[in-house]
């Protein structure tokens, strides 16, 4: 199994974004969304962007000084391959069918936890194993971000006849 670079893991970042971005807004053309989920998917779906913008950002700070790794980067890029391969939109139109073809708004949302959960875990794994202080700066706020997204998701499951 071929190792990451972090310019992969980066560009990994940026696509899972893309994808949680294109299944927020595919959700939100659903006729069938009260107006909580449609307000909590709109909030989502533009919290989406600026996480890709900002793992652009880490993508040009590259080209001017090397991310520091782990020493068993080689391992954790192995283990970061199994998630990102395993990930609930790791297939191109994945988001997609998610969205459209949930059974109900209570499905859609269970299906958006998911996604945020599979996020978590895979930028979580990253940023255990980098050592520049900048980038988990960084990783640590998307993370915390994303933590606050499955418990969002979780309350309107909760709160609301989803």
């Amino acid at each position: 199994m071929e190792n990451f670079s972090i310019n992969e893991i980066i560009e990994l970042a940026i696509q899972i974004e893309k994808k949680g971005y294109t299944f927020y807004n595919k959700a939100l053309e659903r006729k069938n969304l009260s107006s909580n989920s449609a307000e909590l998917l709109k909030k989502l779906r533009d919290d989406e962007i600026v996480h890709e913008q900002t793992f652009k950002r880490m993508r040009t700070k590259l080209n001017r000084e090397e991310i520091t790794l782990s020493g068993d980067w080689q391992e954790v890029s192995s283990y970061l391959r199994t998630i990102s391969d395993s990930h609930i939109f790791s297939k191109t139109d994945a988001a997609i069918k998610l969205a459209t073809s949930a059974y109900d708004e209570k499905e859609l949302i269970e299906n958006a936890i998911q996604f945020e959960k599979d996020t978590l875990l895979f930028f979580n794994s990253i940023y255990e194993k980098i050592e520049d202080q900048a980038v988990r700066k960084i990783l640590k706020k998307i993370i915390e971000e994303e933590v606050l997204h499955v418990k969002k998701l979780k309350n309107l499951l909760t709160i609301s006849d989803v």
